[in-house]
C-alpha cells in the first residue's frame, strides 16, 4: 500500500495540482483558484505550496501564507477518489508544522459552513471563531456563508 508523501511545490507546481483543484471544489460554490491566482500568491513572502502524493500521483494540495505570528490556510483540497485516506490531515498537519517553523502562533482559516471538511479541522483543534455572510460566491450568484476558524500552535 503506498503512503502519502507531503512535498514543498513552488510556481513550476501550480499546474500539477490544478487538476485536483477541477476535481475537488464544486463550482456552485465560488470556491476554487485559477492557476493565475495560485501563481500569483506564490510571489508572496512567506508563503507555501503543498502538495501530496500516492504513488507517484498528485491526490491533494495546501497553499498558505505566514505574516508576523499569525498563518492562514489559503486552500486545501484532496482530489475526491482520494478522500478519507489521510491525505488531508497530512497536508493540514504539515501546514501547522510549517506555521510553526515561521513563529506563528495561530493558524487561520475560511470554510464555507456546510463543508465536510469541518470535521477534519476540529478533530486537530480549529475552533470557530466568527461567521461570514455570502462570503463565497458560486453560480448564478448563490452566495455561501463562510465560517472563520482558529487553531493555536502549541509550543
Amino acid at each position: 500500500m503506498s503512503q502519502v508523501i507531503v512535498h514543498t511545490g513552488d510556481i513550476r507546481t501550480v499546474e500539477a495540482i490544478m487538476p485536483v483543484m477541477q476535481a475537488a471544489f464544486d463550482p456552485m460554490f465560488g470556491e476554487a483558484w485559477n492557476s493565475a491566482q495560485c501563481a500569483g500568491i506564490l510571489t508572496l513572502p512567506d508563503t507555501i505550496l503543498l502538495y501530496a502524493t500516492l504513488g507517484g500521483e498528485v491526490v491533494g494540495f495546501a497553499l498558505a501564507r505566514a505574516v508576523f505570528e499569525e498563518a492562514e490556510l489559503l486552500l486545501i483540497a484532496t482530489h475526491p477518489d482520494f478522500r478519507r485516506r489521510g491525505v488531508g490531515r497530512k497536508l493540514l498537519d504539515s501546514v501547522i508544522a510549517w506555521a510553526k517553523s515561521k513563529s506563528s502562533k495561530l493558524v487561520f482559516l475560511e470554510v464555507r459552513e456546510d463543508n465536510k471538511a469541518l470535521e477534519l479541522y476540529f478533530s486537530v483543534g480549529f475552533i470557530q471563531v466568527g461567521r461570514r455572510e455570502a462570503y463565497y460566491r458560486g453560480l448564478e450568484d448563490a452566495c455561501f456563508a463562510a465560517l472563520t476558524l482558529r487553531h493555536e500552535i502549541a509550543s
